[in-house]
């Protein structure tokens, strides 16, 4: 609908950009830097394609609203978030569920929070590796993650492994007997 010369000429047109980012949000990639700091454009933004927060200005990387409409469509994008919001609870709660590998981002605080960590290794396992120590001995925890892939046992504690029921994950009955 819109060629990336005509955008970059009108990168500064305020109703253009904000108009034009509700049909195409790629459209602001190209907009001016002083609309990359413009709260309404960026939430229309993000809300339409979460990957547009890599453009957005430092100061709205660190908007809690912004943050949260964009990790929900894309969990990964978390990365783009300001270290404040990479240890809020609702962001990466939102982000997890989507794409557990937000995690990796994710401060000590919330690598220890078992409900932000259950719903990141029901989404990807393997993730549990950036857990906390307590939580890779969290049964409950080692269960979600090496039933939704078998190569998350390699960070399981130890202290766990033999388990009857992780074993039994691991390696089912028929294999045992």
């Amino acid at each position: 609908m819109y060629s990336k010369e005509e955008i970059i000429a009108k990168a500064n047109d305020r109703d253009f950009i904000l108009d034009a980012v509700k049909k195409e949000p790629w459209v602001y990639e190209f907009a001016s830097d002083k609309l990359h700091d413009d709260e309404e454009i960026t939430l229309e933004a993000v809300k339409n394609d979460g990957i547009e927060l890599e453009f957005a200005s430092d100061r709205l990387k660190d908007n809690k609203e912004i943050v949260f409409e964009a990790v929900k469509k894309a969990g990964w994008v978390a990365c783009y978030a300001s270290e404040k919001l990479l240890n809020d609870k609702d962001i990466l709660l939102a982000g997890v569920k989507v794409d557990g590998q937000i995690l990796y981002y994710a401060g000590e605080t919330l690598r220890d929070d078992k409900e932000v960590v259950l719903e990141a290794v029901k989404n990807k396992g393997i993730i549990l590796k950036y857990a906390s120590r307590r939580l890779r001995e969290d049964k409950e925890v080692a269960i979600a993650a090496i039933t939704q892939n078998k190569d998350a046992y390699a960070y399981v504690y130890d202290t766990i492994k033999q388990d009857e029921d992780i074993q039994n994950i691991i390696k089912p009955k028929e294999e045992n007997a």
